[in-house]
């Protein structure tokens, strides 16, 4: 699996500034309902790359995560609960932001992705709406766009509103995206917003990416 590369960095400008404010704490992109964010671009795949993608996105699992240690189960316990305090304001149900979490936290473990990434990406994307439509016609936490489903899904896109298949979704396309760009978070992450090359969204997301940072993330397996 392609290891990614270091975010190279890149000069503010005045719109990368306002992006950066998704990474303040307690200021949320977005009015209810709506989101801002912009929308993959539909790309013709190669067989091979299809059939990956949708068998990766298949059979969906209860996201129960699995340890190999006691370590490293109480190293994911220890980031339940700092996350769990981080996110309450959005989501004051503690059974409803556990199952956000874990399901978060599998999904983005699945695709070999930091889980504080995928966090800073969902925060950017939809402010943590589970029903928010972007003006493109992006749909849920991670913002997919309906196309995928009739490319690597069954064709329902209503589905897209469901938890765990939008962030599985999300977080497989995310890593497609980032295989692609050969490991180049920046180039990738401008790719899944529709705005590759641009600076303003990676670096709105690397700055939510740091709200969600947590050390014992890095023992959780």
């Amino acid at each position: 699996m392609t290891t990614a590369a270091p975010p190279r960095p890149r000069p503010p400008t005045r719109r990368a500034a306002l992006w950066a404010l998704a990474g303040a704490p307690g200021l949320w992109l977005g009015a209810p309902g709506s989101a801002h964010a912009g929308g993959q671009v539909e790309e013709p795949l190669a067989d091979a790359v299809r059939g990956a993608l949708s068998a990766a996105v298949a059979d969906l699992a209860p996201p129960e995560p699995l340890f190999a240690s006691t370590e490293a189960r109480i190293g994911y316990l220890r980031w339940l609960a700092a996350m769990s305090d981080r996110l309450r304001p959005r989501k004051p149900e503690w059974e409803l932001r556990r199952d956000f979490l874990q399901t978060v936290w599998y999904e983005a473990k699945r695709a070999g992705l930091d889980v504080s990434l995928v966090l800073g990406l969902i925060q950017v994307e939809s402010a943590f709406r589970k029903f928010a439509v972007s003006s493109a016609g992006a749909r849920g936490y991670m913002q997919v766009m309906p196309f995928w489903s009739r490319l690597i899904g069954d064709g329902d896109p209503g589905k897209l509103f469901h938890q765990q298949t939008n962030l599985r979704f999300g977080c497989v396309i995310l890593r497609h995206y980032l295989d692609r760009e050969n490991g180049d978070l920046y180039m990738a992450l401008g790719r899944y917003n529709g705005s590759r090359g641009q600076a303003p969204y990676p670096n709105a997301v690397f700055a939510a990416q740091r709200r969600w940072a947590h050390q014992a993330s890095a023992h959780s397996a």
